[in-house]
């Protein structure tokens, strides 16, 4: 279950790093991209943000797991 924490972990950091990106791109720095460009980084946002979610939930469900166990060998 040590490999659906890091994937957890690693999720959740990539979709917020991803997000502040998509969020960068939709508002601060949108008037130098096309209307295609923009409907993108808003559309990705969305998906972006649903990344750190399932980040989250497949954290919560190793530690879970790790505490049903005992602690983690890292």
């Amino acid at each position: 279950m040590h490999w659906l924490l890091v994937l957890g972990n690693w999720g959740m950091l990539l979709g917020v790093v991803m997000t502040v990106v998509s969020v960068m791109l939709s508002y601060p720095l949108a008037h130098w991209l096309s209307l295609p460009m923009q409907i993108l980084a808003h559309i990705s946002t969305l998906v972006f943000a649903t990344l750190v979610k399932f980040g989250y939930i497949l954290r919560s469900i190793a530690l879970n797991r790790f505490a049903g166990c005992g602690q983690p060998s890292l």
